[in-house]
């Protein structure tokens, strides 16, 4: 699959990013990568809203070769081969992979802190820092000091 395929596949859709990834290329809309092209297949972004779909159409998630096993990603399924010929239910497949994608960044989005400790100023630091001896010596010189009775 090239671009200018992709960009045609996706017209009734609506516009989307296509960027070079991995061996293939990534389909992003709104800033959402939802979609692979790679290998000749296409996969879409799937989640238990999604998947009981594509299982239902008899596809398999993606699934790479490691030398020493095999990846299975169920993040991302093949696409029915019979979609190709129909834009507006591709589409349609296109919409619920995009709205995975975003369901699933809701899931990844980071919570919030704790508040931090205030910082002290780097001059406020450095004048408790003078005149102080680094732990090791300090110890060492505590020992020292029990040995001299």
């Amino acid at each position: 699959m090239d671009r200018d395929f992709l960009i045609d596949l996706f017209a009734d859709f609506g516009p989307v990013t296509i960027r070079k990834m991995f061996s293939g290329f990534g389909i992003s809309a709104d800033g959402t990568n939802f979609a692979l092209a790679l290998r000749a297949g296409l996969y879409f972004r799937a989640d238990d809203q999604t998947i009981p779909q594509f299982e239902a159409e008899g596809s398999q998630p993606f699934e790479y070769q490691t030398r020493a096993k095999t990846v299975t990603v169920n993040s991302y399924w093949q696409l029915p081969a019979r979609l190709f010929d129909d834009s507006e239910e591709l589409a349609d497949w296109a919409r619920a992979a995009l709205a995975a994608a975003q369901r699933a960044a809701l899931r990844k989005r980071p919570k919030a802190r704790k508040a931090a400790k205030p910082k002290v100023s780097s001059k406020a630091a450095s004048k408790r820092a003078v005149g102080r001896k680094p732990a090791a010596k300090r110890r060492a010189a505590k020992a020292r000091k029990g040995t001299r009775r």
